[in-house]
C-alpha cells in the first residue's frame, strides 16, 4: 500500500514532533471525488490509478466543521508508477512516499507512528475486508 509522510503545521503546534504518515488525500477544488483522488494519487504518490473504488464516506468532526471525506481504495502495480511522487513543489508540498504492507501499517497505528484518522480508518477497512491479505 502507498502512504505519504509530510509535515503538517496544525499537528506540530499540537505537540506532534514530526511529519505525519497519511493516505493520499486532497481537496476537491471543483472536481468530483473520483477525479480528485486520481489527481492526488499521481501528484503525491506518483501513481496513476485507473479505477478508484469508493468504499465509504464520513464526517470527521461533525460538531465543529463541515468536512465530509470520501474514502477510496484502488489497486496499483509497477506499470502504474508514473513518477517518484512528492507533491507539487509550487504548492509547498514536500512529500515522502512510503510503500508498506498492511501488517506494517497496522503495526504503525499500534505504536503511534500513524495518527491520522482518515488513514487509520482506511487501514481498518482494508483489514476488515481482507484486502492486501
Amino acid at each position: 500500500m502507498l502512504l505519504t509522510r509530510q509535515f503538517r503545521y496544525p499537528a506540530y503546534v499540537n505537540g506532534h514532533p514530526g511529519p505525519l504518515i497519511e493516505a493520499v488525500a486532497g481537496l476537491l477544488d471543483e472536481r468530483s471525488p473520483e477525479d480528485a483522488i486520481r489527481r492526488e494519487a499521481e501528484e503525491e504518490a506518483g501513481c496513476r490509478i485507473a479505477q478508484p473504488r469508493r468504499v465509504f464516506e464520513a464526517f470527521m468532526s461533525p460538531g465543529s466543521v463541515t468536512e465530509r471525506l470520501v474514502f477510496f481504495v484502488a489497486e496499483y502495480g509497477d506499470a502504474d508508477r508514473t513518477a517518484a511522487g512528492g507533491g507539487v513543489v509550487a504548492e509547498g508540498e514536500d512529500i515522502e512516499v512510503l510503500e508498506l504492507t498492511l501488517d506494517e501499517a497496522l503495526a504503525m497505528v499500534g505504536d503511534g507512528r500513524i495518527m491520522d484518522a482518515k488513514t487509520v480508518m482506511l487501514l481498518q477497512y482494508a483489514k476488515m475486508q481482507g484486502l492486501l491479505a
